[in-house]
């Protein structure tokens, strides 16, 4: 493939379309949250990421460029950036045609910590670097649990870096498509209502919880008390005729034992209504899994389990009641979808933003988990209009030193060695030095 010319920046009439809102780490409340507009978060601290204009460039052109893929007739009053950022936070006049996808847990996280190495990695990203090139990234990650703009919250105080929502992918993301077509649904995982909060803001109507189902009657879970807080929180509601059209595991199950109970109860039940059994078992509602990952990375020495493994155990379980095999399906990495929303949301930000609706030409994807970062980076580039390159770190899952099932195009010790191969990388292919393989 022949390396195309750099794009000059884009006059002021080619600009996007969308305002983009600056939301404050310190002053985000619940409704604006969840406002249905494009935003950035934006740190209160004062490093150096942190206030520079410039390092919120492109959070906030990813986040016009997705509120225009997400609403496509939306008319809304045309806004430049130059209302919100300074002149001096334009874009180089060199157009990278690559962008960074990372995961989030093992390569910037561990156990919660940021990793050393993440902060100055995202640095060089948006702009601190020798050519002053700042190179677009989203977050593709299996994790959940809190609406995307609560995440991006928390991401962005750990790391001083502004994060737009629309960067930030998950893996119960591609469910908010279904809001309109189920009604009633249990979702599972998660602390406390906030998973609740997700399914109610992707637009499902009437969301039930494990705890609403024990408050109605205790005995559905026996070895399972509510503790004050979630009996408070839980909804009390008479479940004898109401028919659960779907499930929903949006994160991890904080309480296999009482999630698993209630799940294996409504897939063998008739039409998804508690207490009756299905003489077929194929009357049951379909069931959602948010990611497959079987492990994760913690501040514990060794991998803890996850939805992957609860997965397994409710499969396992239903075929030992049943005798037959349950259909499941699972979003996330590996899962093209994951991958092919996350190229959309690229292209348009190109497109948007420079003119160009070309998909970016490489796509450099750092994970830590081989069976999912790395095994859906390799499989999407078999048959995907950009490269995606993939880079394996040592600092989560990955145990360094092993042979990995599947296998990345590189392996480095950390985030910030994966940034710098890949920009050294390009900058070698502008020279002529690295063949465009």
């Amino acid at each position: 493939m022949q390396i195309s010319a750099p794009m000059p920046v884009p006059q002021k009439a080619q600009t996007a379309t969308h305002h983009a809102r600056h939301l404050s780490t310190s002053e985000a409340t619940k409704e604006s949250l969840f406002a249905d507009t494009p935003t950035v978060i934006v740190p209160d601290t004062e490093s150096p990421v942190g206030c520079s204009p410039s390092s919120a460039t492109i959070a906030e052109t990813i986040a016009l460029a997705r509120g225009h893929l997400d609403h496509p007739n939306a008319q809304e009053p045309l806004d430049d950036f130059e209302d919100d950022i300074s002149d001096d936070s334009q874009l180089s006049s060199i157009v990278p045609d690559y962008v960074f996808g990372f995961d989030l847990d093992g390569v910037f996280l561990r156990g919660g910590h940021v990793i050393p190495e993440a902060k100055e990695a995202l640095r060089i990203l948006n702009g601190d670097n020798d050519e002053g090139i700042k190179v677009p990234y989203i977050f593709l990650t299996n994790g959940g649990g809190k609406t995307e703009k609560e995440r991006c919250l928390d991401l962005t105080r750990q790391l001083d870096v502004p994060v737009s929502p629309e960067q930030f992918i998950c893996g119960h993301t591609p469910m908010s498509e279904m809001g309109t077509e189920y009604h009633t649904v249990l979702v599972v995982g998660g602390e406390g209502e906030k998973c609740r909060h997700v399914a109610e803001n992707y637009g499902f109507k009437d969301v039930i919880t494990p705890g609403d189902l024990i408050k109605w009657k205790p005995s559905v879970c026996p070895f399972r008390k509510l503790t004050d807080e979630e009996y408070a929180n839980s909804r009390t509601r008479d479940f004898t005729d109401v028919n659960i059209e779907a499930i929903f595991v949006f994160a991890d199950s904080r309480d296999w034992a009482s999630d698993a109970q209630i799940i294996l109860e409504l897939l063998m039940s008739k039409d998804g209504r508690m207490g009756t059994v299905s003489e077929t078992f194929t009357e049951g509602p379909p069931i959602f899994f948010a990611h497959n990952d079987v492990v994760w990375s913690t501040s514990y020495d060794l991998t803890r389990y996850g939805m992957g493994a609860l997965r397994i155990m409710i499969e396992a379980l239903y075929k030992e009641s049943t005798g037959k095999a349950i259909d499941v399906t699972s979003y996330g990495k590996p899962s093209k979808a994951t991958f092919d929303y996350a190229t959309r949301v690229m292209q348009q930000w190109r497109k948007d933003l420079f003119n160009d609706p070309a998909p970016p030409r490489m796509v450099y994807f750092v994970g830590d988990t081989p069976e999912s970062d790395i095994r859906g980076s390799n499989e999407y580039d078999k048959h995907s209009e950009s490269q995606w390159y993939s880079i394996l770190v040592e600092t989560g899952v990955y145990e360094p030193g092993t042979e990995p099932m599947y296998k990345p195009r590189r392996t480095v010790a950390n985030v910030l060695e994966a940034v710098r191969f890949g920009m050294e990388r390009e900058r070698e292919k502008r020279a002529g030095k690295v063949p465009e393989v």
